[in-house]
């Protein structure tokens, strides 16, 4: 009876202590559009235009431009990307492509997913998405991993012929970003994001200075907000089975605790 109470509690503690870990691993909610989204894009990295992830972000434009968005994303965030261009009614057969940058201009690799596609001459539209390996916290500074920080997305097209070229288009953008907890947790944290202008002050007075950062936006609770993530919940769980195996294998193993009898000798 009293290893089975020990199993029960383990048991218990195991389920109580998994709910909040399988709720770090679900999808982050995604903001609203509540027609505040962006409708323009900028034409190069100072001027590319912000987005809050979740939004759907619109702009118009003409094939041979560049067409840029900056986002923010923070640690054990996987960012996906998603365009969709809409096309002139005649036109020839045209590639597209969305390339993603970090706060250093890193161009960073898709995981997976068509970050270049060609739209056959006539079609209506091409679709485009890019997603992005899992935002660490720290890095090797030779690494190219993600890092905290400001993304830029660019829009363009790679490959047309010179009849289409400044022919009208408009295109969507959207980020949405799913949250993978403790998996990829690292011991280790950057002192500032990668924001560009973050660390630029001016004297605006005597005794008064002033921040000038180039992009405003940062998650909904601050950086670094996921400093706490599930592999403190399993560590937690971890030494707790321990300690209850150990009770468990002293409670089948100790013996009744009465000193055996050894015959006298006649």
């Amino acid at each position: 009876m009293r290893i089975t109470r020990v199993l029960s509690t383990a048991l218990l503690a195991l389920g109580l202590a998994a709910g909040p870990a399988a709720a770090d691993s679900s999808p982050s909610p995604s903001a609203t559009d509540d027609g505040k989204a962006p409708t323009r894009a900028g034409t190069s990295f100072r001027t590319a235009t912000e987005i809050e992830q979740g939004q759907q972000a619109t702009a118009s434009g003409s094939t041979g431009d560049y067409l840029y968005w900056s986002f923010p994303a923070d640690a054990g965030q996987r960012p996906t990307v998603k365009a969709t261009v809409k096309l002139p009614a005649t036109h020839g057969t045209q590639n597209w492509q969305i390339d993603v940058y970090d706060g250093l201009r890193r161009r960073q690799s898709c995981q997976y997913g068509a970050a270049t596609r060609t739209a056959a001459e006539g079609a209506s539209s091409v679709e485009l998405a890019c997603v992005l390996r899992t935002v660490r916290a720290w890095s090797e500074p030779w690494a190219n991993d993600p890092l905290p920080g400001t993304y830029y997305v660019r829009l363009t097209v790679v490959d047309l012929g010179a009849s289409d070229l400044g022919q009208p288009v408009s295109a969507e953008v959207r980020v949405d970003s799913k949250d993978i907890g403790g998996a990829a947790a690292v011991d280790g944290s950057l002192a500032e994001p990668l924001v560009p202008g973050v660390a630029v002050k001016s004297q605006a007075k005597e005794d008064d200075a002033k921040t000038a950062v180039l992009s405003s936006l940062e998650p909904d609770d601050g950086w670094s907000s996921g400093w706490w993530s599930d592999r403190w919940v399993w560590t937690a769980i971890g030494g707790m089975l321990a300690a209850l195996a150990g009770i468990g294998g002293y409670a089948l193993t100790r013996g009744s605790g009465r000193p055996s009898r050894v015959p006298s000798n006649v």
